[in-house]
């Protein structure tokens, strides 16, 4: 790989080695492609959290903004480790989808809770959908319902990851905390993860849907001890969890 997406590959090695070693589990042409949005969620992920100035914060959001806009006008895009490679794998559909889900990341310089249901919905469509949908489409196909449905569960099995560290950063990350909402959540993500896998995906998009390889078992575990989202103890088990991306990435189901 040329130097641009290895630097790509470099900031995701070192923000979200999850994504990386799904990356890895690709074939090497849907790396070029996967690598600089993985990086781009990366620099957008962490902008909210490098600083306790909300207005910084907000500087740092908006300079990707303009830089999508730039991808999504056609225009000569910023020279950056990052924005320039990614400006090779976005069409404008994804530019925009993108921008949204910087939008969404204003969410993390804040304190305030989601509004409602729907509010906590709509960032997690803005954030892991609209992540796995720029993914899909890099690599030549249209998202279908299935990826809408498949990343509904990536982003939630990854937003229950994430609220014991939320929690403490002073966050509220869910609606209702209550084990019996927590349950339902889980079995809907469960749900949905099921009837997109049904439903499939063409085989061009199966390297971004890798990212999926601990869904199940993490919502699955949510479904049966909703308990343990809280106390942050629904990790997968090392081994296994290599042995199931390995199986994956072999067999071509995620």
């Amino acid at each position: 790989m040329d130097d641009a997406i290895r630097a790509c590959a470099d900031l995701v090695r070192r923000g979200d080695p999850e994504r990386l070693r799904a990356a890895m589990a690709a074939p090497v042409p849907a790396r070029r492609k996967l690598f600089p949005i993985y990086a781009f969620n990366v620099e957008v992920a962490r902008a909210p959290w490098v600083t306790q100035e909300s207005m910084i914060a907000e500087m740092r959001l908006q300079w990707w903004r303009d830089a999508l806009l730039e991808i999504a006008e056609g225009r000569d895009v910023r020279r950056h480790e990052v924005a320039t490679p990614l400006s090779g794998v976005l069409d404008r559909a994804s530019a925009v989808q993108l921008d949204e889900l910087v939008l969404a990341r204003r969410w993390d310089v804040y304190r305030e809770p989601f509004e409602d249901e729907t509010a906590f919905r709509s960032h997690l469509d803005h954030t892991a959908g609209h992540l796995l949908r720029a993914s899909v489409r890099a690599l030549g196909v249209e998202p279908n319902e299935a990826v809408t449905d498949a990343a509904f569960a990536l982003g939630l099995a990854n937003w229950f990851r994430a609220v014991p560290a939320l929690e403490a950063a002073g966050r509220v990350p869910l609606v209702d905390g209550r084990e019996t909402a927590v349950r339902s959540l889980a079995e809907e993500g469960l749900e949905r993860l099921g009837r997109a896998r049904k439903a499939g995906v063409p085989a061009a998009a199966r390297p971004a849907m890798l990212m999926l390889w601990q869904a199940g078992g993490i919502l699955g575990r949510a479904a049966r001890r909703p308990a343990l989202v809280k106390a942050g103890e629904i990790e997968p088990a090392p081994l296994r969890d290599r042995l199931t991306l390995t199986a994956r990435a072999l067999t071509g189901r995620w």
